[in-house]
């Protein structure tokens, strides 16, 4: 019985500890990620390039344009860390890092990425997702 009760409670001190490094294991891989990025943008000039590449491309245009008329109060989140650790829970690190390498070898169109994120995210994280690149892009 004694035997028992010890191991119980050390499940349920794993189960804790577990919990804890899961919550703040991706609230540090977001928060990581978010910075890695955004300065990596902004060093680079590549904010520039993308902004004029959504001007030029009227499909694309027309995707942003509804982040201007969505009401934020209703969006599931406001920031950048909160939205990278939606696409991290939902999506996942490495199949957003495989995204990215066959957006950047070409072999998937932003069609073809668009549908892979509607299938895996609801209406309200797209338009989300859509007002916080919004608002990074014409701050």
């Amino acid at each position: 019985m004694r035997f028992i009760k010890f191991l119980l409670i050390i499940v349920i001190i794993l189960g804790v500890i577990g919990y804890g490094v899961y919550h703040y294991g991706i609230k540090f891989a977001s928060d990581k990620v978010v910075d890695n990025i955004s300065t990596e943008l902004e060093q680079s000039g590549q904010m520039d390039e993308i902004k004029n590449t959504i001007e030029r491309d009227p499909q694309l245009k027309s995707f942003m344009e509804e982040a201007k008329t969505a009401d934020s109060s209703k969006l599931p989140f406001t920031t950048k860390e909160e939205a990278t650790k939606v696409l991290i829970q939902k999506v996942g690190i490495s199949e957003l890092n495989n995204i990215r390498v066959k957006v950047q070898n070409g072999s998937m169109t932003k069609e073809q990425v668009i549908q892979e994120m509607e299938g895996k995210l609801t209406d309200e994280e797209m338009t989300a997702l859509k007002v916080i690149v919004y608002k990074e892009l014409y701050k």
